[in-house]
């Protein structure tokens, strides 16, 4: 009797111990590492807005306009491979480990050789209106979650008043589609110091597919790209594919203008310039093209401000925004969301303040814009950003 009570024991110990090992051995392969690094082309000039992915996992971010990256790994990704691309470069590829092993914590992409024959190149329009068709072909059409941080800094009188931050999941089908499904999951704000405290009446993630001009949307911002007239205005390349640059002009509207970045052979739009819009967009494990970066400025126009307002600094209103997509799923069991935002102003969401979220993400470095919002807004009363947040947020 006092063997088989031992016994027992011992299988307790055992397998305590056995899942104590086992809950060690996930946390380790679970542990996030951070990667920062810089992309850099031979001449040590920084490269803006290049794509930095783990292509197998679907997970990636994009170097800052500084041309800096931050982007969150496991123990477990160490042997996985990391993909840097460019227009205009040669892409490459470093396993992750030895990249951590690096000293100097630099990746420096070659310009690529760019090979077209003047001859049989295809009018700029031609070239236009077959990506148009292929757009569906070249993009993921199929139902997929993008999860995207997506910033934006108000100002009024050319110094930062409010910044907003939301981390959301985007039920898309991409560009060859209109509008999709949305659910903000964290959200976290600035103190408001705006003398005209304006609402949207939509979240601003709608503002990003209205905007591109790909989208099949009826709003203000659609345009018949058909009618414009197209003209060839550079070359470029991207991950070995030849690419036209042609840039289209409103025939109706003289001071606007669309560019795109057309691959020669497969016909792919790579980035979209509209205005002081930005769109990039990058290759997925599938072979096609999937977002991977989106910007946009705007001044607000006199007449859209109240008449009470407008001998007040906020006559003088603009907006940055940007977003930022870390990860696609295609799995259908991480495409549930549930629909949260989608008719809400981003700053203006009832979602409780997440501290050790926005500790644990890999938010992108800051920038010399990011530093000066950041540096304006504390500048105003001297609250630092990080109590501001503390202070005005919803707590859990």
């Amino acid at each position: 009797m006092k063997q088989k009570s031992i016994n027992y024991k011992y299988y307790i110990i055992s397998s305590l111990l056995g899942i104590f090992v086992s809950l060690f051995q996930l946390t380790a392969q679970t542990k996030k590492i951070e990667l920062k690094g810089t992309i850099i082309d031979k001449s040590q000039i920084t490269i803006p807005y290049a794509s930095v992915s783990i292509v197998s996992k679907s997970r990636g971010t994009s170097s800052t306009e500084d041309g800096e990256f931050s982007l969150q790994v496991s123990n477990s990704e160490l042997k996985d491979t990391l993909t840097i691309s460019s227009l205009g470069f040669k892409s490459t590829r470093i396993q992750v480990e030895k990249f951590m092993n690096l000293k100097d914590k630099k990746i420096i992409l070659e310009e690529s050789a760019i090979m077209m024959d003047e001859v049989q190149l295809l009018s700029a329009k031609t070239y236009v209106l077959n990506a148009l068709k292929k757009v569906k072909e070249n993009t993921l059409s199929s139902t997929h979650v993008l999860e995207i941080l997506l910033r934006r800094a108000t100002t009024e009188g050319g110094t930062s008043k409010f910044f907003v931050e939301n981390y959301l999941k985007y039920l898309d089908r991409g560009p060859a589609y209109g509008l999709g499904r949305l659910q903000v999951t964290q959200a976290r704000k600035s103190a408001d110091y705006r003398v005209w405290k304006s609402k949207d009446w939509t979240h601003w993630i709608n503002y990003m597919v209205q905007l591109n001009p790909l989208r099949p949307v009826d709003s203000q911002h659609r345009r018949n790209l058909k009618k414009f007239n197209w003209k060839r205005t550079g070359n470029s390349s991207y991950e070995g594919e030849d690419v036209l640059i042609v840039t289209g002009q409103n025939p109706k509207i003289k001071w606007e203008k669309i560019t795109f970045y057309i691959g020669i052979d497969t016909h792919k739009i790579y980035k979209i310039e509209r205005g002081r819009t930005l769109y990039l967009y990058k290759n997925h494990k599938s072979g096609k093209l999937v977002l991977n970066y989106f910007k946009h400025e705007w001044v607000l126009q006199n007449e859209k401000v109240p008449s009470e307002y407008r001998n007040t600094i906020a006559n003088r209103t603009s907006y940055k925004v940007e977003g930022s997509v870390y990860s696609v799923h295609t799995e259908k069991d991480k495409r549930r969301i549930r629909d949260y935002g989608i008719d809400l102003d981003m700053g203006l969401l009832d979602l409780p303040y997440n501290p050790e979220f926005w500790n644990n993400l890999s938010l992108p470095p800051d920038t010399k814009f990011y530093k000066k919002i950041k540096s304006e807004i504390e500048g105003l009363y001297g609250v630092p950003l990080e109590t501001q947040f503390k202070l005005v947020n919803k707590k859990n």
